[in-house]
Parts: C-alpha cells; structure tokens; sequence
C-alpha cells in the first residue's frame, strides 16, 4: 500500500533562542508573533 506524498503548501520557519532567565526571551518571541498576525501570516 502506498502513502501519499506529503505537500508543503505553507512556508514555516522554527525559531529557537536562548539566553539568561529574565533577559526578554519571551516578549520577543512574543513581539515577533504579534507582528506577523498583523501582517496576516500568523494566528495570535
């Protein structure tokens, strides 16, 4: 039985960061998701 190929049809792209605790890790992560819901290209 064959699978079926697997379509890319949307861009993604991962995002790690690392750094000290308290050092803005998460108001970035979270500046960059506000601006491209803005933008239309993510759910925030």
């Amino acid at each position: 039985m064959a699978k079926a190929a697997f379509v890319r049809d949307k861009p993604h792209i991962n995002v790690g960061t690392i750094g000290h605790v308290d050092h803005g890790k998460t108001t970035l992560t979270a500046a960059i998701t506000k601006t491209l819901s803005l933008k239309g290209w993510a759910n925030f």
